[in-house]
């Protein structure tokens, strides 16, 4: 029988078998298949800056990183990571010990889950979430536990009693994803201070992923809970050069911890894809020391693409929730008179040749996110001009 083995028993291990095709597969062949502009995906369809991708070509003439780097990453790297962490955040790490390069944020949250959790351990993870979260914590045994961000005022919050209430002697890790994707949130000083404490009172470990740091609007500000009392010793700080300089194809991500935490994450790690990205370590160790007015420049261009996809998507009819970081803007279809995102997303390549993401997917309460659809705004100008124009005309 097909799919099948000759026991009857399915191929696909039961931990993976809610997990299909991602939506991003699906939605990106559709948008190749019609010919729209893919605001699904996050990814730029520009490159960073030339001086870093310079770099790459420079260690790959040079030989540096065209053979297996050292397991922790190089050492140019870790200590540029350090030198990051100090200078943003006055958070001090070892760059022998306290630093881990991966292969992307993916991989580092894939290997922390892995070497954190034991069967039936639980993960606390705010919904809508990163849909890698809730396979690698299926692929670890852990059982997921979902706080559900819900919009109020304009953005998506998070209740501070519902996420106590749903600690139990069974909970291991706090999985926080802040500036948040896809909801654009970032949570407050005051949210982040009450995390810290519930974390500290309950003896949690927690799991921060970080990628959008660069990226905080308005009067956002992005501080890492490792920076809170009492959270350095528990907390494993992911972040990734992906995001913050336009090279997603390069997997470049890291972890700051204590040694005994990320001696932990890179005993998975190191059998996962043991190392990566030889010759972009060094570039990104570079990237990493660009002055100031890079992440301005950077910040304000995503800053004024989101104003122009969240005043085309509102004069559209959405209802615009406007993110305070990220590159995406979440919204609802509801005032178009549609309920299903997953019906909506399929069918708006046809009628405006533009694709979004459901948020349902990113849900486990699935009828929380039904009406909720994302776009990216991480495009060039005219790319998103002619997205708004069509969106405009559906």
């Amino acid at each position: 029988m097909t799919g099948m083995t000759s026991t009857s028993r399915p191929l696909l291990n039961r931990r993976l078998a809610e997990f299909g095709t991602t939506i991003f597969a699906e939605m990106s062949a559709l948008a190749l298949r019609t010919g729209s502009i893919n605001l699904g995906q996050g990814f730029p369809d520009t490159d960073g800056p030339e001086e870093v991708r310079e770099a790459a070509v420079r260690a790959l003439r040079d030989g540096r990183g065209n053979q297996y780097p050292p397991g922790p990453g190089i050492p140019e790297l870790r200590t540029a990571v350090a030198a990051h962490q100090e200078r943003r955040y006055g958070l001090s790490y070892d760059p022998d010990t306290e630093v881990l390069v991966t292969a992307g944020a993916t991989e580092a949250i894939a290997a922390a889950l892995l070497a954190l959790l034991e069967p039936g351990d639980e993960v606390i993870a705010f919904e809508p979430y990163y849909d890698s979260y809730a396979a690698c914590i299926a692929m670890a045994g852990g059982t997921r536990v979902p706080v559900t961000l819900r919009p109020h005022e304009g953005s998506f919050r998070l209740d501070l009693d519902e996420l106590r209430a749903a600690v139990t002697d069974r909970t291991r890790l706090l999985l926080i994803n802040t500036p948040h994707n896809p909801t654009g949130t970032v949570l407050t000083r005051e949210e982040l201070a009450a995390i810290a404490e519930l974390a500290v009172e309950r003896d949690l470990l927690v799991v921060t992923d970080e990628v959008y740091e660069h990226l905080v609007f308005d009067d956002a500000e992005h501080r890492p809970l490792a920076t809170f009392p009492g959270m350095r010793e528990r907390t494993v700080t992911i972040g990734s050069a992906g995001k913050t300089f336009s090279f997603t194809g390069w997997k470049v991500g890291w972890v700051t911890a204590p040694s005994g935490l990320v001696t932990a994450v890179r005993s998975a790690k190191q059998f996962l894809t043991y190392v990566s990205s030889g010759p972009f370590q060094y570039a990104v160790a570079e990237a990493l020391a660009l002055p100031d007015s890079y992440f301005a420049a950077f910040r304000a261009d995503m800053l004024a693409k989101r104003d122009l996809l969240a005043a085309g998507l509102a004069e559209a009819g959405f209802e615009v929730f406007k993110p305070a970081g990220t590159y995406f803007i979440t919204t609802d279809i509801r005032p178009l008179g549609e309920t299903d995102g997953f019906a909506f997303c399929r069918a708006l390549p046809e009628r405006a040749g533009v694709v979004a993401i459901p948020n349902a997917v990113f849900y486990d309460h699935r009828e929380a996110g039904a009406p909720f659809v994302r776009f990216a705004f991480c495009k060039q100008t005219g790319v998103l001009e002619e997205a708004v124009k069509r969106l405009r005309a559906m």
